[in-house]
């Protein structure tokens, strides 16, 4: 069964680092899209599915950052996020509230 977004994605290019927190491995790349509960990445090496991930979105000076897990790697990889940091959820809602209008 396809993965559905639980959000409306908005599409996004942002600078983004995506750390393995198993192995500690790190890819970067860019963002294509975001909701507020999960991103596309692109322009990365791709990271299994279910693979376990903390991530850090870079846009206008300002940092995202949360855990979360790969959903799917083809393409792109996209990853959903499982945990985001304390204040760091207002970043995210900006951002979106900014790509709204």
């Amino acid at each position: 069964m396809p993965h559905r977004p639980r959000a409306r994605r908005y599409p996004f290019v942002a600078s983004v680092e995506v750390t393995d927190t198993e192995s500690e491995e790190q890819v970067w790349g860019q963002t294509a899209e975001v909701s507020l509960f999960g991103c596309r990445v692109e322009k990365v090496r791709l990271l299994p599915p279910d693979t376990k991930v903390s991530i850090r979105i870079v846009h206008s000076g300002e940092n995202f950052l949360a855990l979360g897990r790969v959903v799917y790697a083809r393409v792109g990889m996209g990853i959903a996020f499982t945990k985001v940091e304390a204040n760091k959820g207002l970043v995210l809602e900006k951002w979106i509230a900014e790509i709204r209008h």
